[in-house]
């Protein structure tokens, strides 16, 4: 029997390009003993989201992605991206260097985008301890990209502890700065074609999934496949060109020291001419192909994924946002799942592009005017309305 090494887990987890794929058990391998999971999220994130502040919300929650991965050589682990906060599995020998990342990135969200990030390391032994499991699928977005579908129960009792103040990190030096790397968040909001941009999250009554929420995940999959490209919020040839001058900003100030920021602008400013002049004249720039970038972006996108629970920000119109809710309320009255949904005209995207000749960019994708936290808001009973975003 073939060992496979802790670096080469995730590569030898199967892959599946059918999305329904997440609700089947088979699909699934358990992390291996020893490994541990780096979680964070946004305190006050209400607060931030009520203010217009949810792409410095999103970009903070990407940050703790792109932090870890650097600091650990951008390695083949699995990831999620949460909206306000993200989750990263790694093994044990790598506990040290995901603390230290982030105990940086951490102190970085809060004095530069004037955010509170709770970070925490929990064993998955100690997920397995209460009766639970971590498992991670691979799904397949495009041939470029793949993205990790977590199922077990492990992954949510973990966030619940993280949130009572629990495996907590130790605090890094005023200061101190994470390395974002490939941190981008340039694009404008990107309108609703279909009708509106809706951020759903549905997970168990139970706690478990069971075959009636597996049904539930599935009709919800198959009302959104009726629209192009499985309601994709992202148009297929990515999106228009616009960009926003405050991430731009925002990226540069996560890129470069305070001294250099200008320059790194300037630098985003250049790249952005070139990919707008190679794209309308059709030319490629060496290895660089702004056309098929631009498709990559789209094709390349999370907009739906597992965690526990399904999660996806979709592109829907009337008739079907109504079957889906439908479904959804018909569950939560039969105890089969608890939902939050949230409806805005507006689809974000923060991006991780280590370099834009490879074509495995990452593009997470949430709603505008609050996506993921507003619909979990919802789910729990908080009060938490639509607002309008500072692109």
């Amino acid at each position: 029997m073939t060992t496979v090494t802790d670096e080469e887990f995730f590569a030898s987890v199967p892959r599946f390009s059918a999305f329904e794929g997440v609700t089947d058990a088979r699909n699934y391998r358990p992390l291996p003993e020893g490994w541990v999971l780096a979680l964070a999220d946004i305190v006050g994130s209400t607060q931030a989201i009520a203010g217009g502040r949810y792409k410095d919300v999103n970009m903070a929650g990407a940050s703790v992605i792109s932090a870890v991965l650097n600091a650990v050589g951008k390695g083949d682990y699995p990831f999620v991206f949460g909206g306000d906060g993200a989750l990263i599995a790694l093994p044990g020998l790598l506990e040290k260097t995901a603390r230290d990342a982030l105990a940086a990135v951490q102190v970085w969200v809060e004095e530069d985008l004037g955010l509170m990030l709770r970070i925490a390391i929990v064993p998955v032994a100690d997920t397995r301890a209460e009766g639970l499991d971590v498992r991670v699928a691979r799904y397949s977005a495009s041939q470029h990209v793949t993205y990790a579908m977590f199922w077990g129960g492990g992954t949510s009792w973990a966030e619940r502890q993280m949130k009572l103040g629990r495996y907590g990190v130790e605090r890094a030096a005023p200061g101190t700065r994470p390395d974002l790397t490939g941190l981008s968040c340039r694009w404008s909001p990107i309108a609703a074609e279909n009708g509106e941009i809706v951020s759903i999250i549905a997970v168990p009554g139970e706690g478990r999934p069971g075959e009636e929420f597996r049904d539930l995940v599935n009709g919800i999959v198959a009302i959104t496949a009726e629209q192009n490209r499985g309601s994709h919020p992202v148009p297929a040839d990515g999106p228009k060109f616009a960009f926003s001058l405050k991430g731009i900003n925002r990226e540069a100030k996560a890129t470069a020291p305070a001294g250099r920021r200008l320059w790194q602008k300037l630098f985003i400013l250049l790249q952005l001419a070139i990919v707008v002049v190679c794209y309308k004249l059709g030319v490629p720039l060496g290895r660089f192909d702004a056309r098929r970038y631009k498709g990559d972006v789209a094709g390349n996108s999370d907009f739906r994924k597992f965690d526990d629970g399904l999660k996806m920000t979709v592109d829907v119109d009337a008739a079907r946002l109504k079957r889906i809710e439908t479904l959804l309320e018909e569950a939560r009255a039969r105890g089969i799942a608890r939902y939050g949904l949230h409806r805005q005209s507006s689809a974000l995207m923060t991006c991780l592009v280590p370099t834009p000749i490879s074509r495995d960019h990452m593009h997470f994708i949430d709603g505008a005017a609050g996506g993921y936290a507003v619909a979990a808001s919802r789910m729990t009973g908080k009060s938490l309305s639509a607002v309008s975003v500072t692109p």
